[in-house]
């Protein structure tokens, strides 16, 4: 709305400075007036081209204040929908390619609120205000340009049709490029062991000279385009041009008259080449756009409730007939499952990869929401719970926990940020991990994570195992979590797992009999289908 008015005043600038200027003109050449007699008009039209500067400059910078609030708040909702909202969402993205898009994607958007925008409300304004001041002045000039503006604006359109498919491509090899590279830097310990290294230079060389290939076709595209719109711009303000000489030899115009005409003529173009300059990042605001918005129409969450959380302690949870299909499979992980928990009982998930175990935790966490039937705890259905209320009731131990970068205190306040270093310890110690620690270089203090210490993976299960610990929470949520443990290490963690069971509602995904034993009940899963199973017989197979 700032944009809009200030371009109506500048457009309004455009008109009173060719007039007056031809004013000033007519009255020096042919009244013979001195400048004395012209200082008003003159102090007047100093004045105007001062509030023209102003304006000028006013639009772009309330351009980019706009800029900069609709990256932030794009940006927050980006991060709120993939990091909070929607941890599943992005399952089936690259990393690179997400992070290519929330940088480089949402900083494209600054061009076009900056300066595209400002230039399209110009030439909406300023060429018809233009043409209808034109008529009383020169109706056979303002005739002329009235035909050769629209000639202009279909070059703009041919232009933006052109550009459109080569500004896509560079954007796909951008985000390629991006994910590409993501994977090198995350997988280089293995490409190294592999001796692979080297080969991965050829595929980014590769990837980068595609992204050059597009980058320069699109150069190429805008600068054409730039090209033509300015030859159109100059045979139509040179027809113009001529035709006023004409009339003015013949006398069928005025001095001041002709001088507005002229000096309007290249002010009606103006705003129509500026856009065309400006199209190639509007292209690529346009094309970003369109992806953050592809992911961020997503569904937000499994669920979308404001309801406050039930209580799994007082409370059972149950499954009736879920059914799960992940986009990409024909094959459901899960149908019509049926699961229930009881408050402070143990459950134990056992069977074959890819049957649906981890998938059945995701719905209890509220990470995934079935395609059919219901998850509930007591009579609320958690679709309608509040999901950070409900998930500030379970404490979650994934197979593989994600180390922050950071100081090993603060890795473990992630499930409590307000604890103090002794409820830190007291967690650690639980877990069976305080020894590790302390015989770290800076103890609580020392930083790990990425660029950090490298801890080992039992090291790192112990430190998920404290954060549960720490969080004290009455839904307990553990993905094999020794799956990556040698027989020893595995044996611990088995044991502060049942320190940690111990009054809560536990479900348990486990591939080891030895852990499947602490559970109430086991539970086999395969083929998307679930079987009750005594802990005798899960042990024995």
């Amino acid at each position: 709305m700032a944009t809009a008015a200030l371009a109506v005043v500048a457009t309004a600038c455009i008109l009173a400075q060719a007039a007056l200027l031809a004013h000033v003109l007519a009255g020096a050449f042919l009244g013979g007036r001195s400048v004395g007699d012209l200082s008003t008009s003159l102090a007047v039209l100093a004045a105007v081209v001062a509030l023209r500067a102003l304006v000028a400059g006013a639009m772009e910078a309330v351009g980019r204040v706009g800029a900069l609030q609709v990256m932030g708040e794009l940006r927050a909702q980006l991060g709120r929908h993939l990091l909070s909202g929607a941890p599943l969402a992005s399952a089936g993205e690259r990393s690179g390619e997400l992070a290519t898009m929330a940088v480089a994607g949402v900083d494209a958007l600054e061009a076009w609120y900056a300066r595209y925008l400002p230039q399209v409300l110009l030439s909406a304004l300023v060429p018809p205000a233009i043409l209808v001041f034109l008529v009383p002045q020169d109706l056979t000039a303002a005739a002329l340009l009235g035909i050769t503006v629209p000639v202009v604006i279909v070059f703009l359109v041919l232009v933006g049709l052109a550009s459109r498919a080569r500004v896509q491509a560079r954007w796909r090899a951008l985000r390629l490029l991006g994910a590409h590279f993501a994977d090198v830097v995350q997988g280089l310990p293995t490409l190294q062991a592999h001796r692979r290294a080297r080969a991965q230079e050829a595929v980014l060389d590769k990837v980068g000279e595609q992204l050059r290939a597009e980058t320069m076709g699109t150069l190429r595209v805008a600068f054409l385009s730039a090209f033509v719109l300015e030859l159109g711009a100059t045979i139509g303000t040179a027809l113009v041009a001529a035709t006023v000489g004409i009339q003015l030899v013949h006398g069928s115009v005025g001095l001041e008259a002709g001088l507005v005409v002229l000096l309007l003529a290249p002010e009606l173009y103006a705003p129509l080449r500026a856009v065309g300059q400006q199209h190639h990042a509007a292209e690529d605001a346009t094309v970003a756009a369109e992806r953050i918005f592809e992911v961020l129409d997503r569904p937000a969450a499994a669920q979308d409730g404001t309801l406050p959380a039930p209580d799994p302690a007082r409370e059972a949870i149950e499954l009736r007939g879920v059914a799960v299909t992940y986009p990409g499979r024909e094959e459901p992980v899960l149908r019509d499952a049926a699961l229930r928990l009881h408050p402070g009982e143990t459950v134990a998930l056992v069977g074959p990869s890819g049957g649906g175990k981890t998938t059945l935790a995701a719905l209890i966490l509220g990470l995934l929401a079935p395609d059919t039937g219901t998850v509930r705890c007591g009579a609320t259905d958690l679709r309608a719970v509040d999901p950070a209320a409900w998930r500030s009731r379970i404490a979650w131990v994934p197979q593989r926990p994600a180390l922050l970068r950071g100081t090993v205190g603060e890795n473990v306040r992630l499930a409590a940020p307000g604890a103090t270093d002794d409820e830190v310890r007291a967690a650690l110690a639980a877990a069976g991990a305080l020894d590790v620690v302390d015989e770290l270089p800076d103890g609580l203090q020392t930083v790990i994570g990425e660029g950090g210490r490298v801890l080992s993976a039992g090291q790192a299960q112990r430190l998920a195992l404290a954060r549960a610990f720490l969080a004290d929470r009455p839904l307990l949520v553990l993905d094999e979590p020794t799956a990556h443990l040698d027989a020893a290490t595995a044996a611990d963690v088995d044991r502060a797992i049942a320190r940690l069971a111990a009054g809560r509602t536990t479900l348990l995904v486990v591939h080891r009999p030895e852990l499947a034993a602490l559970a109430d009940r086991v539970v086999r899963v395969a083929g998307g289908t679930l079987a009750e199973q005594h802990a005798a017989e899960a042990v024995a197979a």
